[in-house]
C-alpha cells in the first residue's frame, strides 16, 4: 500500500482546507484509514478514522469540524476541515490497515500499518 497527502498549506484562523490522501496497491478486503496530526516534541493523535463499512470516528477537537471521506472510485480519502483554529497546526498523516474486526476504526497510530509521508497545515490567528 502507497498513501500519499497533499492539501496542506498555510491559512488563517476559520478558514477551511481539504486534504486528500490518494491510495495505491490497497488490496485489502475489508479496512480502516485515519488521518492523525503530530506537532514537533508531540506525539501522534488520531483525528478521525473511517472504515470500510462506512463507520466513522472523530477525536473531541475535530468532531463538528472536520469531515473524513474515501472515493472508492478513485481510491482517494479526503479531510475536510473547517473553522481552523491554531491548535489545527502539524503535520497531518494518512494511514492505513487491514480491518479484522468489527470495532469502531480506530484513531490510535498503533493500530495502523501504512503511513504516508505528512502534508504540513499551519494556521494563524
Amino acid at each position: 500500500v502507497q498513501l500519499v497527502e497533499s492539501g496542506g498549506e498555510s491559512v488563517q484562523a476559520g478558514g477551511t482546507l481539504v486534504l486528500s490522501c490518494a491510495a495505491s496497491r490497497f488490496t485489502y478486503p475489508k479496512w480502516n484509514m485515519a488521518w492523525f496530526r503530530q506537532v514537533a516534541g508531540k506525539t501522534r493523535e488520531g483525528v478521525a478514522a473511517l472504515d470500510s463499512d462506512g463507520s466513522k470516528n472523530y477525536a473531541d477537537s475535530a468532531r463538528d469540524r472536520f469531515t473524513i471521506s474515501r472515493d472508492i472510485g478513485d481510491d482517494t480519502m479526503y479531510l475536510q476541515m473547517n473553522n481552523l483554529k491554531p491548535d489545527d497546526t502539524g503535520m497531518y498523516y494518512c494511514a492505513a490497515t487491514e480491518a479484522t474486526n468489527d470495532l469502531a476504526p480506530s484513531l490510535d497510530q498503533y493500530d495502523y500499518s501504512d503511513w504516508g509521508q505528512g502534508t504540513q497545515v499551519s494556521v494563524s490567528s
